[in-house]
């Protein structure tokens, strides 16, 4: 959500933050801008509505001379999307420039002292509002602008990242972040900056993460000063980025998300090494080795995420209750940091973040820890916000997501909390050392039955052209593959703004069953588990009110194939697994429909990989 880049150094800027800005559109955005200081030291912003080739095509005859700079990209929360609302802003005198991921919560009473000292307003945005009051600061309290900076951010309630220019110091480029990311690429004479490390890794792999409430100094000549926005010293921490470019192309494939899939049998297989021993029919997770009692200890696990993650919470709730004998609860973001829940300090509470700087997983893991409980997140992207405010937790090792609607990402977050299941009921005895090893066994096996899945493609390419006019869909599933359903929905509403509901299966004749036609669809997930015959009368119930019935069954299938209308096959596995084959189908299903449709799958309307504000 919304992206930043910025650059300080000895090379044209204008060239570094286009592609910047290019690496970070999977974000998802609707205006794009630029800020640069030329040589004559004027300070040049140039905006659009649209995509970053709008703003490259309205600069084309600008002046883009500059060594430091700052671009953006803006996901609308204050104002409609537009030229006057995109990013950068300037100050009122026009010698600030700010960019700004976030929300300003306290915007509107900033803004009514400042028009009262009589600054004016030109957009709609919070963000205006922010360098408009560094610059009132810099004036009324003869201050630097660090300072300026530090003294404004002690007044501003909300989230933020921020970058900002003065053209009266065109070798000094500020920024801070509070509950928004931000890391400082370091190369050789230049610093590069960025809301997460993609526009970064082609030009250097030492990176620092700026923490919460932390002001960052880049300054031509110098080393990178860091204060608290109390102005506290800070040390830096320089790491090394484990990302390459090659990560961030498409590699032959028409969209990321169609990469992304065809990724999973290899990503599976990264998530699991060094974990799952098949030859020793062992698992170890060193973050529950390390904290082993708290685990066995716990009365009671909460599992709290947002959208996809929160799906694949549900199928842990599953497997954890099933294998580990431990109540669980699985909780909106969102709705759990509001609801004043009751978080006792024998709780261990698991946040799922693909990104791990989802701002409602965030809060909700800061209300957990104040109430004592035990934090283990699981997460994909290394050194981001929430795994470092977690007591312990699990990376899942898939590489950079780049499509926003998550799909290798999904899959290793249920690889990830399976094993923690299981782990935990091996130290438990709440599952036998059989069915223990049998799963892991199985667990070895399913990147190759992903593969045979996706061999599939093609016939799902065909009859998804069937759908391509559809206004609504049903998912249906039991079991482990209820939260399949879930997902199976999301992802075609989200990449093809179709109308999809996901149900229990069984819950179908307690009001959807009404909705059942020749003109609307029903995705029923089947495989041969403990609710199979279910399920077919389920399906039999559809076809008797004249549905339409696209069937994911396990492979050698008879009676779901004599009444089903389309059948995608899926390899037999041990139940708890059958998610992370039956999902496949329902991935490629979306992806072709949204082709089909001509939507942009990589970037859908609206959406946002990174979802930094409420």
């Amino acid at each position: 959500m919304c992206g930043i880049v910025g650059y300080i150094g000895r090379r044209k800027a204008y060239p570094i933050l286009i592609k910047g800005l290019h690496r970070l559109e999977y974000r998802g955005y609707d205006s794009a801008g630029v800020a640069l200081i030329n040589s004559a030291g004027q300070l040049n912003v140039y905006k659009a509505k649209g995509k970053v080739s709008e703003l490259e095509a309205f600069a084309a005859d600008k002046d883009i001379d500059g060594s430091i700079g700052i671009a953006h990209t803006r996901w609308a929360t204050h104002g409609e999307p537009n030229t006057q609302n995109a990013h950068p802003h300037y100050s009122e005198s026009e010698r600030l420039a700010i960019i700004h991921n976030g929300i300003i919560e306290n915007y509107a009473v900033l803004k009514a002292g400042l028009m009262k000292e009589g600054y004016t307003f030109k957009s709609d945005t919070d963000t205006e509002v922010l360098v408009q009051l560094v610059e009132y600061t810099q004036v009324n309290k003869h201050v630097d602008l660090k300072t300026a900076v530090q003294l404004a951010l002690q007044q501003v309630v909300g989230a933020y990242a921020i970058a900002i220019l003065d053209k009266t110091h065109p070798d000094t480029l500020i920024a801070a972040r509070k509950g928004s990311p931000l890391v400082v690429g370091i190369g050789e004479d230049e610093y590069f900056l960025a809301s997460d490390a993609t526009p970064i890794v082609e030009y250097t792999d030492r990176v620092i993460y700026i923490e919460d409430e932390e002001v960052v100094t880049l300054r031509l000549g110098e080393e990178v000063d860091i204060t608290t926005i109390g102005n506290v010293q800070k040390t830096p921490e320089i790491k090394r980025l484990e990302l390459s470019l090659s990560q961030l192309e498409k590699g032959g494939y028409p969209h990321f998300m169609l990469k992304e899939i065809f990724e999973q049998p290899r990503t599976l297989t990264d998530s699991m090494r060094g974990r799952v021993n098949v030859r020793q029919d062992n698992i170890a997770l060193s973050g529950f080795i390390d904290n082993k009692d708290r685990f066995l200890n716990a009365k009671r696990i909460i599992i709290t995420a947002c959208g996809t993650s929160w799906h694949a919470g549900l199928i842990a709730m599953y497997a954890i209750e099933e294998f580990a004998q431990i109540p669980v609860e699985v909780e909106y973001s969102s709705e759990f940091r509001y609801r004043k829940p009751v978080i006792n300090k024998d709780d261990v509470v698991i946040a799922i973040s693909q990104s791990g700087e989802t701002a409602d997983t965030l809060a909700a893991i800061q209300l957990a820890k104040s109430k004592g409980a035990f934090i283990f997140s699981i997460c994909n992207v290394v050194g981001a916000s929430i795994p470092r405010m977690s007591d312990s937790g699990c990376y899942t090792h898939v590489g950079p997501e780049i499509g926003v609607a998550s799909t290798k990402a999904f899959t290793a977050q249920v690889v990830a909390l399976t094993m923690l299941a299981l782990c935990i009921g091996r130290e438990k005895k709440t599952i036998s050392k059989e069915q223990f090893v049998s799963i892991v066994r199985e667990l070895g096996q399913i990147p190759q039955k992903i593969e045979r899945v996706l061999e599939q493609n093609t016939r799902i390419a065909d009859f998804a052209k069937t759908f391509t006019y559809t206004q609504n869909f049903i998912y249906l599933g039991r079991g482990y593959n209820f939260p399949v359903a879930l997902e199976g929905a999301l992802k075609l509403k989200e990449i093809s703004y179709i109308h999809a509901e996901g149900y229990p299966a069984a819950e179908m004749k307690h009001g959807p069953i009404a909705l059942i036609s020749h003109e609307m669809p029903v995705v029923v997930v089947a495989p041969h588990c403990g609710t199979y015959e279910k399920i077919v009368s389920n399906i039999q119930e559809i076809k008797a009110r004249q549905g339409r019935v696209i069937a994911v069954v396990s492979e050698g299938d008879v009676q779901v194939r004599k009444i089903a209308d389309y059948v995608i096959e899926v390899p037999a596995t041990e139940e708890c697994l059958t998610p992370l084959l039956t999902v496949i189908p329902l991935q490629l299903l979306a992806y072709h429909i949204a082709v089909v449709k001509g939507c942009d799958v990589d970037q859908p309307r609206n959406l946002a990989k990174s979802v930094t504000v409420e």
